[in-house]
């Protein structure tokens, strides 16, 4: 079911309560704390975008291949786009790319039972009518501005909720490999000598070779060598 709210403090603040079950999304118009990843701030102009969570359940799922869990979305959301005519990408590991523009952002809480999750809060912002942005921002774009049209929020919502409820049962069957598989030919810049960030501010050149099931960035370097990343542990500088 989608719960449609005013304004909250941040969607995933909100899908903690319980009262929210497997499958449940919690739409809002307006975040006054909304969150992205590394600590970023996530902001949208109100009635414009899509900031919701949905609340899924995957008590199968191993805390060591959580990892999948962020697939099958990332996934999803390009099946989403799709669904539209805009052709995206995966940016490692969930950013979601039209060319080299960013329609998309992701917080993603966990909380586990045991040795397997227990609970997933799916935090998602989605660029739809926003045709102007802050000008800081490094590579942003809407859906409006790759097709010239506005959309219904809520239909693209629920576009979204089938998607992602349909790749979440590919999951759950245990259909792994082709859900990986549909990953890594998805992914953004695979295959392309491109330059990256170390945390400490050195610069590296790489081509993305795919992703481990646990979330490592494969990635061949210009001297032959071969490394795998976990997520801080290297970034994509990002062309200007």
């Amino acid at each position: 079911m989608i719960y449609h709210l005013g304004t909250t403090t941040s969607t995933n603040d909100d899908a903690r309560d319980a009262k929210y079950r497997h499958g449940d999304i919690v739409w809002a118009e307006h975040q006054t704390a909304g969150r992205g990843q590394r600590g970023h701030k996530w902001l949208s102009p109100e009635g414009e975008n899509l900031t919701f969570t949905m609340v899924v359940e995957p008590h199968f799922l191993p805390v060591a291949e959580q990892f999948l869990l962020c697939e099958a979305m990332s996934v999803a959301l390009t099946d989403t786009f799709a669904a539209y005519g805009i052709a995206t990408r995966i940016k490692w590991t969930n950013d979601i790319y039209a060319g080299d523009r960013k329609l998309e952002g992701v917080l993603i809480e966990h909380s586990y039972s045991g040795a397997t999750l227990s609970r997933s809060l799916l935090g998602i912002g989605i660029n739809v009518n926003q045709t102007e942005f802050d000008p800081t921002l490094p590579n942003p774009v809407s859906m409006a501005l790759l097709t010239g049209r506005r959309y219904d929020r809520r239909e693209v919502l629920e576009t979204f909720e089938r998607c992602m409820l349909a790749r979440y049962a590919q999951l759950e069957r245990g259909d792994r490999e082709a859900l990986q598989r549909d990953y890594r030919e998805r992914m953004y810049a695979l295959g392309e000598m491109r330059t990256f960030r170390y945390p400490d501010g050195s610069l590296t050149r790489g081509a993305i070779e795919g992703v481990r099931p646990s979330g490592e960035l494969i990635l061949r370097h210009e001297d032959g060598s071969r490394r795998e990343y976990l997520f801080k542990e290297i970034e994509f500088v990002l062309p200007r």
